[in-house]
Parts: structure tokens; C-alpha cells; sequence
């Protein structure tokens, strides 16, 4: 029996570090390391149940290629699935040229190995890539507005914080680990806990505050409590002063959101948001935390911007906290090869990638660490666009990509080999270990690639450099320590940018954001129109503690095909609790059971994200590839539907 440490890759907040004990070839338990003060020796429900999915039925562990016209698929040595995968690239290649090649990534696994060193053919070929933007990037964009650059609050630093407002970040589900600190600060510090959610989440029902405001109408509420904070002397104006630029302008801005125009906009009493601002101005310094689904909706980008500049007035040096992975010195573009060749890639959305790939622009597509089959929205016009192109998917378990490929690979998983693993809230690294030999014919995603360049005897030699020679040099900067020490098995930091520092035009905060004017953007946050008609909902989603994303499903079945709804709209629509419903609209409908609740208010419907319908449909079926203004993101939550039987 012998124990490996390991860190978890998953696309969390929290990238705990475990200790896994192994025997006979065999994983016996996964337990969390008390070495990260962070992650504090415990893990959420998916990373103790690792060990279960690494040994599932749901594993690929063999190379297949699909048969047509029968379209079954077939176990093939990787000689030949790479024979196959040559001569379709290859021909590509040839009569298309690299912009009918797709690289489709995401963070299924956030390793430096396994995300962005194996890019390194692909920009190396030239070939089509998305803007990632399916996740954080209007977000990090909004804040990078006014503060030059989105980090904030170190995780530990909530611990010395009076108060604690999380804002659309149900963390008691998403990362149990900020909110297990948070719960630490108010049991020996009494911190203030407040929520801002229209939902009454899991945090929501833990807090000593809720608020639960109109969806979409954050900006107005963010400018309401700036107001009282305005009109109560709670602005740190000698912290204003020497830090920020153009408060009086945004003052201005601020003072047109009289009282009953918050109000009218955001649903909640006035009284509500000044008990807030109360606790806001008096329990100084705080942390407020901005959620990563919020800003996923029409008015996620703007929502960011108002709130994040509320911590300024207050006089905190970037007072909240986004994701921190911007505040690390790490070379990304190093590790992908993309600051090492001269090829411009074409780059197309993410969140709208259904329509380039329903027009037919991409002849051959590689997927790793992504299920695009289920995670992208408007589903219909991305299985379609799929299922007309040569796709390769290179995973490690059965998903609804695995149906429209042409080649299915087998992949390690993060337990089956070596890695660095940065995470995006806390600054703790260490190496990943094999903990396992890989199961079945399991090949890595950086064997495949060299396998694949050498193959198509690419002549860049940037792709056969040394995988760990690449990392080294691209986190030798970004380490307080020796990459050497971290190889040998020691926990490094991160070196973090100075939180009084600020990237913007004028090197300060900017209350009145000259950048946006460049951008031709408004220079301050915008309340977007609310728009829903009658009989219509929004439909709000996100995660259960069991899975992420759509992984875990092996382990604990199907995400729950539940909707919540108003015990009233229930009513009026004349269905009963736990009766089957169409949830749908234009683009399609997905059936679910109703669940009546009092955690939502009227108009507002919520499910777990990234189920599949009892109509084999999935959620993103419904959802819309409508992107934002700034950031190009995802508008998930503020996705219109209507209910019937």
C-alpha cells in the first residue's frame, strides 16, 4: 500500500490537493490533503467518488472508428485510427486548407499538459480555434474595463473580512472550500455573510442575509446601493482620490437611481437594499464575491462591471474576488505554441459555434476535455454541424460526443498521469501524480499529438519540445520557488500581482472607464432592458454538488431532469407537483418534473445545468447562442422559456 498526492483538474474553484492510496495496481480511498490550507483535507462529493469513475463501465479504453453506412463502431489498433485520423487531416488539409480544422478544448481537465501543451500542433498547423468564451471571458473582459486586470481577493484573505457578500455564487454547491473559510471568518471573526441570488440557493438559506433581486436587474441594484453608500459618507474619498479616476462622473450616473427606480427594476423594497448598504458602509473591510453564472446572461457583463466597483467606494484595493487566474505570471501562450509560430489562426465564437459548424465551415474537428454535444447551446445546429464533419474525440468516457465521431480515443485519466495543476481562486501548486498505470490502451494527449505531428512530419520544432522543459519555462517567473522543488514533490505559491496595482489607461481604478469609450462601449454599466412577455419564465440553471458539468454522471447517474417552479405558478398553470412538463421555445422544448417551491419567486424557473430531458432533449436544446456585447459569453440565465403539460 502507498500513498501519491495529486490535485484535482476539474474545472472548479477549488483544485483541492489529495492523497490517494493505492494497492495491488488498485485505487483503495482519495482523501483531501490537509498540505493545501485552502482546501483544508477535504473533498466535495465528485472528488471522493474519483476513484469509482476511473474504474467505471463508461471508461474508453480502446481505440474505434465507426463503420458506415451501419454506423456502429469498432475496436481498431491505434496504428490504424491514426492511419485514419492522418489521411482525413491530410486531405483536409489539401483541399480546404487549416481553416476547415478545428481544435475544440475546454476545461474538462485544466492540467498544463493536458489542456494547453497539446494545442501546440494545432496552431502550429494554423487550424480554426474558438474564443473560449464560453465561460468567464465577459466577465474577466467587464472588470478589465475598470481595473485593467479581473484578479481579486485571495482566498485566504477572507478570513480577515467583516463582511462577506456572495453575489450570484451559490458556493456552499460550487466550491465548498471558499465557503468552509467564509464560515470560519463569521465563526471566529463574526463576519457577515450576505447572499444576492433571486434564487433562495443552498448559500442563500446559510446566510445572515438574502436578497433576491429581479433576474437581470443586478446594475440597478449595484447603482442603488452605491447611492446609499454615496449619500450615507461611507465613500473612502481620500482612497478615491489617490487610487481611481472619474468618480464624479460616476456619481452622476449613480444619483439618476432614485429609490422607487430601483425599486421598479429590481423588484426588491427599498429598505432591503438599505439594510444592505448599512452593512456594506459599517462592516469594513468585506469581500465581495461575484459568481461566474452571473455573469453568464444578457446582462452578465454589465452586472460585473457595477458590482465590482462598489469594494472602490469603500476604499478596498480590488476588494472583490472573480477569478483569480489573471493575477498569475504563468505564459499560457508559451505552453500552446501560440507566441511561437506566425500562423494567425482563424478564431470563431464559442458560445455561437453551432452555426459555423451547421454552415459546414470545419472539415475535420479534434475534441478533448469537452462534451460539446451537451455543453454548447442551441444543441440542434451543433449535433447537426457535428454530424456532417470527420470528428475525433479523445476522451476518457462515453459522452454525448462519443455519438457523432468518426474516431473515439482513449484518454488517462488525471489519476493515470503526471501534471501541473494552477488553480483560478488560490495561489497553492504542486505536482500531479500517476497514481495508476492507464487502463486499458489509455494514451495521453501529449503522446497523441507528437504521435500525430510526426505523422504529418510537421516541421515546427517548437511541437517537439520537451512537454516539461515548456511548462518549466513558462512558470519559472510565476513560481516564489524553484520549478526543480515543485517537480521533486514541494508546494509552491504563486507569485500574485499587487492588488493596488492597476492595468488601465490611466493606472487606476476607472470609475468612468476610458477603455470602454476606445471600445465604443458606455463608459459606465448599463441596466440592460428586462424584457419577458406573458405566460413566459426565466429560466436560471446550475450546478449540483455531484457533477461537473456533465462528468460524473457514471458515478451518480443522469443530472436530475427536475424544474423548480413556484408553488403559485404552478397553480395557475394547473400543474401538479411532480407532474412531467415541456419546458420549451422557439428552439426546442425538453420534458421535465415539476417540483413546486417557495425558493423562487414568480416568473423565475430554475434547473440543474446540463441535464437531458426525459425526451432524450438536452437543456441547450432551449438555450440560445446569443452572445454578449462585451466578451462575446454565454446567456444561459437569461434564457425565455414558457411551460405547458
Amino acid at each position: 500500500m502507498k500513498k501519491v498526492e495529486v490535485v484535482c483538474p476539474r474545472d472548479c474553484y477549488d483544485s483541492c490537493f489529495i492523497t490517494a492510496v493505492v494497492e495491488g495496481g488498485r485505487i483503495i480511498s482519495l482523501k483531501g490533503s490537509p498540505e493545501n490550507p485552502v482546501t483544508q483535507g477535504f473533498t466535495c462529493p465528485r472528488g471522493a467518488k474519483d476513484r469509482e469513475r476511473v474504474h467505471s463501465q463508461s471508461r474508453i479504453l480502446y481505440p474505434h472508428i465507426r463503420i458506415k453506412p451501419s454506423g456502429e463502431l469498432k475496436r481498431v489498433s491505434w496504428d490504424k485510427a491514426l492511419g485514419l485520423i492522418v489521411d482525413s487531416l491530410q486531405e483536409v488539409l489539401v483541399n480546404y486548407g487549416p481553416q476547415a480544422v478545428l481544435h475544440l478544448e475546454y476545461a474538462g481537465n485544466m492540467g498544463l499538459l493536458t489542456w494547453y501543451f497539446p494545442q501546440r500542433l494545432w496552431n502550429a498547423l494554423g487550424a480554426t480555434k474558438t474564443d473560449y468564451s464560453i465561460c468567464t471571458k465577459s466577465g474577466h473582459e467587464a472588470i478589465a474595463l475598470h481595473y485593467g486586470l479581473s484578479y481579486g481577493v485571495l482566498p485566504e484573505d477572507l478570513l480577515k473580512r467583516k463582511m462577506i457578500i456572495y453575489w450570484g455564487f451559490n458556493a456552499r454547491t460550487s466550491s465548498p472550500h471558499l465557503w468552509a473559510l467564509s464560515l470560519k471568518a463569521r465563526r471566529e471573526s463574526d463576519a457577515i455573510i450576505a447572499v444576492i441570488d433571486p434564487r433562495r440557493s443552498e448559500t442563500a438559506k446559510a446566510a445572515d442575509i438574502w436578497l433576491n433581486p429581479r433576474p437581470g436587474s443586478d446594475v440597478a441594484l449595484a447603482y442603488g446601493l452605491s447611492r446609499y453608500l454615496i449619500e450615507h459618507d461611507y465613500v473612502d474619498l481620500a482612497f478615491v482620490e489617490e487610487w481611481s479616476y472619474g468618480y464624479e462622473l460616476f456619481k452622476k450616473e449613480v444619483l439618476k437611481w432614485a429609490p422607487g427606480k430601483v425599486e421598479e427594476t429590481t423588484g426588491l423594497r427599498w429598505g432591503s437594499v438599505e439594510e444592505l448598504g448599512e452593512y456594506y458602509g459599517r462592516h469594513k473591510p468585506s469581500a465581495t464575491m461575484v459568481g461566474i453564472g452571473l455573469q453568464k446572461s444578457l446582462h452578465g457583463a454589465e452586472a460585473v462591471r457595477a458590482i465590482t466597483l462598489i469594494p472602490a467606494l469603500l476604499g478596498h484595493h480590488r476588494g472583490f474576488y472573480y477569478s483569480n487566474s489573471r493575477g498569475w505570471s504563468l505564459d499560457i501562450p508559451y505552453i500552446t505554441g501560440e507566441s511561437l509560430t506566425n500562423k494567425k489562426a482563424k478564431i470563431v465564437s464559442q458560445v455561437a459555434l453551432g452555426r459555423h459548424l451547421e454552415a459546414g465551415e470545419f472539415k475535420f474537428i479534434y475534441v478533448y476535455s469537452m462534451n460539446p454535444a451537451s455543453t454548447l447551446p442551441d444543441q440542434k445546429a451543433v449535433r447537426k454541424g457535428l454530424g456532417d464533419s470527420f470528428v475525433v474525440l479523445h476522451d476518457t468516457h462515453w459522452t454525448e460526443t462519443a455519438k457523432y465521431a468518426d474516431v473515439v480515443l482513449p484518454a488517462p485519466t488525471f489519476l493515470e498521469k503526471e501534471d501541473i495543476v494552477p488553480s483560478y481562486s488560490h495561489p497553492y501548486v504542486r505536482i500531479s501524480r500517476r497514481v495508476i498505470h492507464p487502463l486499458g490502451e489509455s494514451r495521453d494527449e501529449v503522446w497523441f499529438m507528437r504521435e500525430l505531428a510526426n505523422r504529418l512530419k510537421v516541421d515546427a520544432a517548437f511541437v517537439f519540445e520537451d512537454p516539461w522543459e515548456a511548462v518549466k519555462k513558462a512558470t519559472n517567473s510565476a513560481l516564489e520557488g524553484l520549478f526543480e522543488d515543485l517537480i521533486k514533490g514541494a508546494t509552491l505559491k504563486l507569485r500574485y500581482k499587487p492588488e493596488n496595482e492597476y492595468q488601465t489607461p490611466t493606472g487606476k481604478i476607472e470609475f468612468h472607464s476610458t477603455k470602454a469609450e476606445e471600445l465604443d462601449l458606455t463608459p459606465f454599466p448599463v441596466q440592460l432592458p428586462i424584457e419577458v412577455g406573458e405566460d413566459q419564465f426565466f429560466l436560471l440553471n446550475n450546478a449540483l454538488p455531484q457533477y461537473t458539468h456533465t462528468q460524473f454522471q457514471e458515478v451518480y447517474g443522469p443530472i436530475h431532469q427536475v424544474v423548480w417552479i413556484n408553488t403559485d405558478d404552478l397553480r395557475a398553470f394547473h400543474i401538479g407537483d411532480r407532474e412531467n412538463i415541456f419546458v420549451y421555445n422557439e428552439l426546442g422544448a425538453v420534458e421535465l418534473q415539476a417540483i413546486a417551491t417557495e425558493n423562487l419567486p414568480r416568473g423565475v424557473l430554475w434547473s440543474p445545468r446540463e441535464l437531458t430531458g426525459f425526451n432524450g432533449e438536452p437543456q441547450n436544446t432551449i438555450i440560445p447562442a446569443t452572445t454578449q456585447k462585451i466578451g462575446g459569453g454565454p446567456t444561459f440565465n437569461s434564457t425565455i422559456v414558457k411551460i405547458r403539460k
